[in-house]
């Protein structure tokens, strides 16, 4: 027996009612079972009980057997001094608070088919657990829960955001230029492009903004992919000889000390994905007059907002993938697949989180609308969900469902998810139709 499940059981009521009693035989009628505390201390704040007419308030406090209110320190810490039921799943031993009084203590009482589906479901070996049941489930509980699944998943992406408006000196330009600069590496040369941001600052590059030769001189020259000897047949390329001359220039002029240009990654990568060319359509979005976060701001439609970052390299990589070296003539481009996952990976989250932090609604708000309006994401991922039944309209249920599969279902949380609560509770009532919007 796990603890987690005597917790569902005591969320959602579903243990026998009439067998809570006390030790007199005095039904406990349970008018509120509490908020959940996922911290530390008692694991259901304010609750309320009636016992013989008597109403309590307080806390419970949940073991699989009583005995472990001691095991776990409990009976010294008076933070469980408040607790006024302690709900088990075998009451082997009497136990007292830290003030030496004892807890009234009950076994809870259940149907067995109910734990037996939520070991089916948690033994399942298949990623998605309940693919079988998703089908079957009301549309209405599944697309609130999507609701609240994207707004857990943007609150886990500020935090790694806010991080970096620390480190940048509160400075959302080069957040945003940091952060960009990362997911631009899309996957293969993350850290890399991470490096290069952080060695490069983003004040640097708005200098230079209206000369587009000049940024992709400093973030060639940053990426270390100037360094003498790194390619081959670049010496007596013209175009690559006047990077190295700007620079030459701008590196003595700021002090920039390039990263390692071994450290880029092009096997086993299409060419128009080679971090050369990538660089060269990052020099592109960085050269917007005003500064490409205000732009991002300003955008008040998707179309707007997409057009920002379907760039195109400069004309020398039409016909280059490396430097010094000639291939067929092709304009590189950001495609409208990659600009989208820029757009939902970098862009849309700092603008989320930019819009909270400034306390505009109407800005997070358009980040959610924009998420509304963006294709659903193609991966293994959304194609699992598709055969488990459920289709995704758009970015902001892609998002939902990569965030439901990452941190709930491959980690088992099935009584914390509404989906696999309701499964395991196989038609029960829950809780009212309304209750289903909130936290789980």
């Amino acid at each position: 027996m796990k603890e987690e499940f005597l917790h569902y059981l005591w969320k959602y009521a579903l243990y026998d009612k009439d067998a809570l009693v006390d030790h007199e035989k005095n039904r406990i009628i349970v008018i509120y079972p509490g908020d959940y505390n996922r911290d530390s201390g008692p694991d259901f704040f304010n609750a309320r009980i009636n016992i013989g007419g008597t109403e309590w308030a307080g806390n419970v406090e949940i073991h699989t057997r009583s005995s472990h209110f001691n095991a776990h320190g409990h009976n010294l810490d008076h933070a469980f001094d408040n607790v006024i039921l302690h709900v088990v799943g075998e009451n082997d031993k009497k136990v007292f608070n830290a003030r030496g009084n004892e807890l009234l203590t009950v076994e809870i009482k259940y149907d067995a088919a109910l734990y037996q589906r939520y070991i089916d479901l948690v033994n399942n070996p298949a990623v998605v657990a309940c693919q079988g049941y998703v089908n079957r489930m009301d549309r209405f509980i599944i697309r609130h829960w999507l609701h609240y699944l994207l707004a857990e998943r943007l609150q886990q992406k500020s935090a790694a955001i806010f991080r970096t408006f620390r480190d940048t000196g509160n400075d959302w330009d080069e957040t945003f230029y940091r952060i960009l600069t990362r997911y631009f590496g899309f996957r293969v040369n993350t850290d890399p492009f991470e490096m290069l941001a952080t060695a490069l600052p983003f004040k640097i590059i708005r200098k230079h903004a209206d000369n587009r030769l000049q940024v992709e001189a400093l973030l060639f020259g940053t990426a270390g992919m100037l360094e003498e000897g790194l390619f081959k047949n670049a010496i007596a390329d013209d175009y690559y000889s006047q990077l190295v001359r700007e620079f030459r220039i701008l590196s003595a002029k700021y002090s920039i000390v390039p990263i390692h240009g071994w450290l880029w990654k092009f096997s086993r990568l299409r060419p128009v994905n080679f971090p050369t060319v990538r660089i060269s359509q990052l020099a592109a979005m960085l050269s917007v007059a005003g500064g490409l976060f205000s732009r991002v701001l300003e955008a008040e439609e998707i179309c707007r907002l997409r057009e920002l970052f379907e760039v195109t390299s400069s004309p020398y990589w039409d016909d280059h993938y490396i430097f010094g070296r000639k291939s067929k003539s092709v304009p590189k481009s950001v495609g409208l697949q990659a600009a989208e996952l820029l757009l939902v990976n970098a862009v849309i989250p700092l603008i989320f989180v930019y819009g909270q932090y400034s306390g505009k609604e109407g800005i997070w708000g358009k980040a959610l609308d924009f998420l509304d309006e963006l294709h659903a994401e193609d991966n293994s991922v959304i194609a699992d969900w598709r055969k488990s039944g459920i289709e995704a309209g758009s970015a902001f249920d892609t998002q939902a469902l990569i965030h439901l599969r990452d941190e709930y279902c491959k980690k088992r949380r099935c009584l914390e998810c509404r989906i696999g609560a309701v499964i395991i509770s196989a038609g029960k009532d829950l809780k009212k139709q309304e209750e289903l919007l909130l936290e789980p």
